[in-house]
């Protein structure tokens, strides 16, 4: 770029210019997913204005972005406390008081589990690899612990990831919490309809099933919990189906509820010499009291936090470690790379077991084409994400989600750097800045394996110019058109090995 008019020159010296010697550049755009839901706070301590009663900036349905954990602490608090619980203890000792046997019984009353998993799933994707998103906040936890969620709410909230332009990835992970199927599924068409909407097609919805995969004992449960899915998720097979993926069934993970111990009651019954129970020295407390280090039992404390932790681990919907899984896999190998065949961490395992002709009906349905993603459990292997296709899965260009995601990603990397090239003179110089720029982003990406071709010319293609891409009635409305073509790799989904015998020649 010239740094001087030279033919505005007059007086005699030695002047300098510099060429640009490379076209312009293309920065790639990075997988940023969105989580929607309600969290126990919205606030921004560190705001200095706008303040609501001294805390910071109110933060509802506000995109905030974090990269870690803390930061979510920070902005939106913790997981809610679980209260309701009841703890039964039933105990024998001998003669001398010595502890024979002992049966730790904890229990929920009905309706008051928490239906509030945000704090958890942001665990679960970072525990998965994932890096920068941002929480959009729906509103407080709700009062009573098992209280309804709004499907208003996340509608709300959906509309606020509309205006943020870095997200790539939509998630909600508290949509099984809704009160009915039809709200999860009606608010997961809109959001793969606003997906698809011709003013964005730049992001991604990973989608839950409302039944979440505990009740399926047979492949007719199966059938029930994926029919109900496809029956109302988009109704109509559009395309807007190739902009989402759905994942089942739910995850056992290694989390524990976070319990109100001022909240939660004991029931101890001590049975002596075998005579009959009688109630125990802590009959009737609370669990505080057992966690005390003057008046209480801290062993029995530890046992009982032991089978809590056993028997009520928290049961996660998959797409928040999906949205971790596609952050890793994208960082490590490459969008192009399907995020498939990848370990779930922090996981027991999944809620129930699916095994290949179960599967078959999910991963490939004729009726519908609407395919759904496994996870499954393999002897030696662990918990791993067995299925690598869009919602359109009969569709032979957009059926694998790292095609589709690949697109997004290089539509919205071009889509952005063309923009230094709004207003300049729509000419020859301009067309050949233009190819150059995206010829050289392609070939790095054909380099890096994203593109199938022994050369660059059979990977893609860019055209533009007068009579290639534009007329003349073009150019003069101003109308700068570029055609590109690319042949992304696909996923190798089923690998087939034939053998057979030959003759002995020797």
């Amino acid at each position: 770029m010239s740094l001087i008019n030279e033919s505005a020159i007059k007086t005699p010296g030695v002047y300098v210019t510099e060429i640009d010697a490379f076209p312009p550049s293309i920065a790639q755009v990075d997988t940023i997913p969105a989580f929607v839901g309600y969290t126990q706070k919205a606030l921004d301590p560190n705001a200095k204005n706008l303040v609501i009663d001294g805390n910071g900036n109110n933060l509802t349905n506000i995109p905030t972005q974090i990269t870690s954990l803390l930061d979510y602490e920070t902005y939106f608090g913790t997981a809610q406390v679980e209260t309701g619980l009841t703890i039964t203890i039933d105990q024998t000792t001998d003669a001398n008081d010595n502890l024979l046997t002992e049966k730790i019984t904890p229990a929920f009353s009905a309706g008051k589990q928490s239906n509030h998993t945000m704090h958890t799933a942001i665990r679960f994707f970072y525990d998965n690899g994932g890096g920068m998103c941002y929480i959009v906040s729906i509103g407080p936890y709700k009062a009573n612990v098992g209280d309804a969620l709004v499907p208003g709410d996340f509608t709300a909230g959906l509309e606020a990831v509309k205006k943020e332009d870095d997200i790539t990835l939509i998630v909600f992970p508290e949509g099984q919490k809704l009160p009915a199927d039809t709200d999860l599924y009606t608010l997961q068409s809109s959001a793969l309809n606003l997906c698809a909407d011709i003013n964005l097609q730049d992001r991604f919805c990973i989608l839950d099933l409302y039944n979440t995969g505990e009740s399926v004992k047979t492949s007719n449960d199966l059938t029930t919990a994926t029919t109900a899915f496809r029956t109302n998720i988009a109704p109509t097979l559009d395309e807007s189906l190739n902009y989402g993926a759905a994942y089942f069934p739910n995850l056992i993970s290694k989390y524990s509820f976070s319990i109100d111990e001022t909240t939660t009651t004991l029931t101890q019954n001590v049975s002596k010499s075998g005579g009959a129970p009688a109630a125990g020295p802590f009959n009737g407390k609370l669990l505080s009291d057992l966690n005390n280090t003057a008046s209480g039992d801290l062993a029995l404390y530890n046992r009982v936090e032991k089978v809590l932790n056993s028997q009520f681990p928290m049961v996660l919907p998959p797409s928040p470690a999906m949205a971790g899984i596609y952050c890793s896999v994208d960082a490590t190998r490459g969008i192009w790379k399907s995020p498939a065949n990848v370990a779930v961490q922090s996981t027991v395992g999944p809620v129930c077991k699916i095994s290949d002709e179960m599967q078959a009906d999910m991963n490939v349905n004729p009726a519908t084409g609407k395919s759904i993603n496994a996870i499954r459990a393999f002897t030696g292997k662990g918990t791993l994400v067995w299925g690598g296709r869009t919602l359109l899965g009969n569709d032979n260009n957009w059926r694998y989600i790292s095609v589709r995601r690949f697109y997004i990603m290089v539509e919205k990397s071009v889509k952005l750097a063309a923009f230094r090239f709004v207003f300049e003179p729509n000419d020859a110089n301009t067309w050949v800045r233009v190819r150059a720029m995206i010829e050289n982003y392609l070939t790095n990406l054909w380099r890096l394996g994203a593109l199938a071709g022994a050369k660059p010319e059979q990977a893609f293609y860019v055209r533009v110019g007068l009579g290639l891409t534009m007329t003349f009635d073009d150019v003069l409305n101003g109308k700068l058109i570029i055609e590109i073509g690319m042949a992304p790799v696909r996923p190798a989904e089923f690998i087939i090995l034939r053998f057979t015998q030959i003759q002995q020649t020797s």
